[in-house]
């Protein structure tokens, strides 16, 4: 059996770091970065597909400064919408398989109850609109496409709520974390391996039916709870100043972009159609610290 030729984007971020080990094993991977491709030049999107003729094209690569985009729109665009938009046309020309990833600000976190691919998107920042558009291009496109929505993604490495909590806790004996915004926060290591046992799955038998799936970790935690969970379970604990971790509302701690209060997404589409169901996400966070 030829292998595929698989191209990843964006393998410097914390969920394209995670799959270029787990797509290793699938078949022939290509993984680059702006480096080696800058997304929002399309000439260059162009001459990069032509160079690998991929299979398969997987594409975490995103502009994801929630806050910075609301200033900085056009290059948000560029890399969240455009991009994924000339990926899927490409792709289907080819008649290769697009996998994009996506997020749970696509909503606008009114519901209290986990979000179905079905309830309609209302994203309430420009990150969050440039994330959809990302998905409708890919949706119009074409291409035989997977689009996995994420939540609070976090890794060991790179920029994110886990090791600046773990930074700050060194740094200061009380912190003010908020404590009114709700989400499942989920390990990038573990979107990576769920992400390969469904390209498994389609290079076994290939997957005819596009679709848009949540993949996120199971539970429910606000960021306070989050960050409470990181101090109790971090093996340097001992070398926190930390002495006091305060809850408080978002009116308390404004930021350029708006934030979904509730943002929880139900993974049950994706379990009944390919058998993959994420851990709680205390028990990815446990395994991540390890």
């Amino acid at each position: 059996m030829t292998l595929p030729r698989i191209l990843l984007t964006g393998k410097d971020g914390q969920v394209g770091f995670e799959l270029e080990r787990t797509l290793s094993p699938l078949g022939d991977v290509t993984a680059v970065d702006i480096g080696d491709c800058d997304l929002t030049d399309a000439a260059a999107i162009e001459r990069l597909m032509a160079e690998v003729s991929p299979d398969i094209i997987v594409n975490p690569a995103a502009y994801t400064a929630v806050d910075k985009a609301e200033s900085d729109a056009q290059t948000a665009a560029a890399i969240n919408a455009t991009a994924p938009g000339i990926l899927g046309t490409l792709a289907a020309k080819r008649n290769a398989l697009m996998v994009h990833f996506s997020t749970d600000y696509v909503f606008d976190g009114t519901k209290d109850t986990p979000y179905e691919e079905t309830d309609p998107p209302h994203p309430v920042s420009v990150y969050g609109r440039s994330k959809l558009a990302g998905e409708e291009a890919v949706r119009q496109s074409g291409a035989k496409h997977l689009i996995f929505r994420l939540c609070w993604v976090y890794g060991t490495r790179g920029a994110n709520f886990l090791l600046t909590m773990q930074r700050l806790a060194k740094e200061r004996e009380e912190l003010k974390i908020v404590n009114d915004q709700f989400g499942a926060p989920t390990w990038c290591r573990t979107i990576a391996e769920s992400t390969a046992m469904i390209l498994a799955q389609h290079i076994a038998r290939p997957i005819e039916k596009s679709g848009t799936y949540h993949m996120s970790a199971e539970g429910v935690t606000s960021w306070y709870e989050f960050a409470k969970a990181i101090f109790e379970l971090s093996a340097n604990r001992t070398e926190f100043a930390l002495k006091k971790a305060t809850p408080i509302p978002t009116s308390d701690y404004p930021t350029p972009a708006k934030r979904p209060a509730y943002s929880v997404l139900s993974n049950n589409r994706l379990t009944a159609d390919f058998g993959i169901h994420l851990p709680d996400w205390r028990v990815q966070l446990a395994q991540a610290l390890r």
